[in-house]
């Protein structure tokens, strides 16, 4: 079955520019176009895409509220956020929303593709180590640091010893591989046990692992992959 997919941004030629790429590929269907985040959230409903490309600035509604606007409602739909600079100050705040990750607008055709197949399949497609960086230079943005989770946050308590080491590790930009590496385990075990963390703790995936476990303080800004 194709991938659905839903273009929202407030460009016509950008949108006409994406949809003539996708039209080439037997794998992809665009299902609808919108011009801002309202309408990008009520075609959404209307719709059921598999993935939204959302602009991350629009009028009316930005990418952000309406990338919070879908999650809340409970759609299914995977949202991929498109920003115009590298380190956009709101796209942290689409991944806390729970976008699945964010791409360049001037992002080469074949990795766009790549992308919102990763994405559809229910990948993340900024790299934790990305993310990590993005969370670094944007920490100071957090909206109400106050309310942030702490330590004791209580859904860490669902999680045993083991998950908790391999949280850490996905947060600090690991892969898989390197987890096994250094926790002498299998990349499977690995990969379970992450599939756990994302199932106790309500999460989509790895990106919101490494926002969550900032906001837990299990990691802080400046911890990388040293």
């Amino acid at each position: 079955m194709a991938i659905r997919l839903l273009l929202v941004d407030d460009q016509p030629m950008l949108r006409l520019g994406f949809r003539m790429v996708f039209e080439t590929q037997p794998d992809l269907e665009v299902v609808g176009e919108a011009g801002d985040g309202s309408q990008g959230v009520t075609m959404t409903h209307a719709l059921n895409p598999d993935v939204v490309l959302m602009d991350v600035r629009m009028p009316v509604m930005d990418g952000v509220q309406a990338t919070q606007q879908i999650v809340d409602s409970g759609s299914a739909a995977r949202i991929l956020l498109l920003t115009t600079f590298n380190l956009d100050e709101y796209v942290f705040s689409g991944l806390r929303a729970g976008a699945s990750g964010f791409l360049l607008k001037e992002v080469p055709p074949p990795d766009l593709l790549t992308g919102i197949r990763a994405v559809a399949a229910g990948d993340a497609v900024v790299a934790p180590s990305v993310t990590r960086r993005l969370i670094d230079a944007f920490a100071h943005h957090l909206p109400n640091p106050a309310a942030a989770r702490s330590p004791g946050d209580e859904r860490l308590g669902r999680l045993t010893e083991r998950e908790r080491d391999v949280l850490a590790e996905v947060a600090r930009g690991r892969s898989n591989g390197e987890i096994a590496e250094s926790l002498t385990v299998s990349e499977a075990t690995v990969k379970t046990h992450v599939g756990r963390i994302l199932a106790k703790l309500g999460l989509r995936d790895r990106v919101q692992v490494v926002v969550f476990a900032y906001e837990a303080g299990l990691v802080r800004p400046g911890e990388g992959r040293g």
